[in-house]
């Protein structure tokens, strides 16, 4: 049957595997594309050492759809097939082009693991089942499900762990059983090389935990999945070539696909104030969202925080903190994150609050706050900042009226929203590269102007991005403290 999930309010319409469809079938994996339109985003990627590539291809309809994943056709002029690589020599290996043999990798599915999490009354949270079995997953238990969730009846959480990304969908079921004090909790998750296809599986792991609550025990379909959907990774020959594309990849501006809706959603949450977060995502600040349970949107708006700082100038930002998304963290998470320079999260514990020296801004709802007073000027906004949003917002309905008019189904807001920041951010840094090799280096306020800044509003957060961001040899101009 087809349903749109109560639990995932921003994905797209989803094939849905029935409740009542025998074990014996292959369960649906959730990969189905999108009956509406979307299309792919420009945003961060993480596999291991920089961005994921990723292919789209363009549906009859003129709609971008999903890249494809190892259930898909492989034509006659794909990259080759993992499987015959591993059997090539090593000269044979390096004939094929390194682009084609990595694109054709990561277009893979890259499941390295999946497991069941369930509430004990006794014991807390325990891991239950997971494949492969000797998987490190120490930990999974307390990310699987989010603290408070026993508040709520389903969710889901993106996560980190380790070096890997995981989501899992929790749902509360009531039970008449006074040994599990009338509810059985449970949490089925997957853990993957990257972040970006991860909503993909939403709709899979919500059939599949709603199976384990009322059936404990079965884990054939999640067996079947495993085996279907594990990473490949690249054979041995290539671990040159992967570690020189790595060095390659981050210059690169990649397409990634995203939940639909979540950037539209972001901003129209956070208004005016999504220029606050702009400016303190591109100074690569350490940013925690506090939010009590359901945490699974607040999760996008984590994702979403990432893609503000998008550039796609080769060179800019290569020698400053990755902004990196760590998604729900818990308690469990302090010592990871006391050595992040620059990274952005979610929490649905109250007390990191009280851990001031953990991050250097604490978004609660819609209140953007800071106890570092170098970086307070930066929550008000400017005369630009309003300029902005203000074209945003006309760019945004001036599109809407386009849909609904002209039936235009190829632009999408997520597009607009991320590259409206991408711009702003090039443009920006375009100026200050120009500025910067010309034979006077001085920032004037019609240089300022030149980026979309106000040169007296916007004077701190220049000279924050200077520093941060290797402009030693500019100068700023006096006239920048009172034009």
């Amino acid at each position: 049957m087809v349903e749109r999930s109560d639990r995932a309010p921003l994905l797209d319409w989803e094939e849905v595997p029935s409740a009542e469809k025998p074990e014996g079938e292959a369960p649906a994996t959730g990969n189905s594309s999108p009956s509406g339109c979307s299309s792919p985003a420009f945003g961060w990627s993480s596999g291991p050492g920089g961005p994921t590539p990723t292919k789209s291809v363009s549906n009859t309809d003129g709609c971008s759809a999903p890249p494809a994943t190892s259930s898909d056709p492989v034509g006659k002029d794909e990259a080759l097939h993992p499987d015959t690589e591993e059997h090539l020599s090593d000269s044979e290996s390096m004939m094929v082009p390194l682009e084609d043999r990595m694109v054709k990798w990561e277009e893979k599915d890259q499941i390295v693991s999946v497991f069941v999490v369930t509430f004990n009354t006794r014991s807390g949270n325990m891991l239950e089942w997971c494949l492969p079995n000797d998987m490190d997953l120490d930990g999974v238990e307390f990310k699987a499900i989010a603290s408070g969730s026993h508040r709520v009846t389903t969710d889901f959480i993106y996560f980190r762990k380790g070096s890997f990304f995981g989501l899992a969908c929790f749902a509360n079921m009531p039970v008449e059983s006074t040994v599990e004090r009338g509810a059985r909790m449970k949490s089925v998750g997957i853990l993957s090389l990257s972040y970006t296809l991860l909503y993909r599986y939403m709709s899979f792991l919500e059939h599949q935990v709603r199976l384990q609550l009322q059936s404990p025990g079965h884990y054939s379909p999640l067996e079947a999945f495993y085996e279907d959907k594990r990473a490949l990774l690249p054979p041995l020959q290539s671990t040159t070539a992967l570690l020189l594309y790595y060095l390659y990849a981050p210059l690169c501006l990649d397409q990634i696909t995203h939940p639909a809706g979540c950037m539209s959603q972001f901003i129209r949450f956070f208004g005016e104030q999504i220029m606050v977060l702009w400016k303190l995502a591109l100074l690569r600040r350490r940013i925690l969202i506090f939010s009590p349970p359901p945490v699974g949107v607040v999760c996008y708006r984590v994702y979403c925080c990432c893609c503000l700082a998008n550039i796609s100038i080769p060179g800019i930002g290569v020698a400053v903190p990755e902004f990196r998304p760590f998604f729900y963290v818990n308690v469990a998470d302090i010592s990871a994150l006391e050595k992040e320079l620059s990274y952005v999260a979610c929490t649905t514990e109250k007390i990191f609050e009280e851990k001031k020296d953990l991050y250097d801004v604490y978004v609660d709802n819609q209140n953007v706050k800071t106890n570092r007073d170098g970086l307070k000027p930066l929550l008000r906004l400017s005369t630009a900042d309003r300029e902005k949003y203000r074209k945003l917002t006309e760019q945004r309905q001036m599109l809407l009226y386009s849909q609904e008019e002209n039936g235009d189904c190829v632009s999408s807001e997520e597009d607009l929203f991320i590259l409206f920041f991408l711009e702003q951010n090039n443009r920006i840094f375009q100026t200050l590269s120009e500025v910067a090799g010309s034979s006077d280096p001085t920032l004037t306020p019609e240089s300022v102007r030149a980026m979309g800044l106000d040169p007296h509003g916007d004077r701190l957060f220049l000279l924050h991005l200077l520093e941060i961001y290797g402009y030693d040899s500019l100068l700023v101009s006096e006239q920048l403290c009172c034009s």
